[in-house]
């Protein structure tokens, strides 16, 4: 991993990009801002921009772990993974204004020695659910993985992803590829510059963006009905549960 990865908290102004070609070819762009943050060592916002940015742990994992830390390792000790203490790093939409909605949290998990361990990440649908992939991406940052999680409703539960997902440097550069037996894939990327997370960037980046996190979620929902009036058929949705619970 870079030093500019591990260098504090960053901000990265970044676009978000879906390219659907199947069965109708559709495209859409939107400009938000993320936040990159080490969960032993969160920020700590002046008192007047708080409102622009939390990091609540109930907003994560099963929502009910005393922390982000906690939540992660209860999801790591249910799949045999001990991080030994190690450094995480987490890309996120942070809560504005008391509201928050997370498409997509990464997780980069490092062993005590800074070795990378694994890659953990957390889905977020429209619908009020979560879902949660243990990764093991290669050398190139590359890892594959089933689709268990109903996200688009036009999408059926089926097929595997391909994500390519290199530690954010000074560079944010994330691919998502579905791939789904006998159609052409669905592809999202995340592309972005890193920003250092001052008061003032980040004060620009929420007058840029009022209310980012909403403006997401009512993204996808307009999106959404322009591809229902298009045509596409909606998927059922069956019961999801939590994988982050452990028995």
């Amino acid at each position: 991993m870079t030093p500019t990865a591990t260098a504090g908290p960053g901000l990265y102004p970044c676009e978000i990009g879906h390219i659907r070609l199947d069965p109708i070819r559709y495209t859409l762009r939107h400009r938000t801002y993320m936040w990159l943050v080490d969960l032993d060592h969160l920020p700590e916002l002046p008192l007047p921009l708080r409102p622009l940015a939390g990091f609540r742990a109930r907003d994560h994992f099963t929502g009910d772990a005393p922390s982000l830390r906690a939540g992660l390792e209860r999801f790591l000790a249910s799949r045999g993974v001990d991080l030994e203490d190690g450094r995480v790093l987490m890309l996120t939409h942070a809560r504005v204004l008391g509201h928050v909605f997370n498409p997509l949290t990464l997780y980069w998990c490092h062993g005590p020695d800074g070795t990378p361990r694994c890659v953990v990440a957390e889905v977020h649908n429209t619908y009020g659910e979560r879902h949660t992939y243990l990764l093991t991406p290669d050398e190139a940052g590359v890892a594959h993985a089933d689709k268990d999680f109903y996200v688009s409703p036009f999408l059926p539960v089926d097929g595997a992803y391909r994500m390519r997902l290199p530690p954010p440097a000074a560079r944010l550069e994330l691919t998502v590829r579905l791939d789904r037996p006998g159609a052409r894939p669905f592809t999202a990327t995340v592309r972005g510059t890193r920003r250092e997370a001052t008061p003032g960037a980040l004060l620009r980046l929420a007058l840029r963006h009022p209310l980012s996190t909403l403006a997401v979620s009512a993204g996808i929902r307009r999106h959404g009905i322009r591809l229902y009036l298009r045509g596409l058929p909606v998927q059922s949705r069956p019961t999801h549960r939590t994988t982050e619970k452990t028995t």
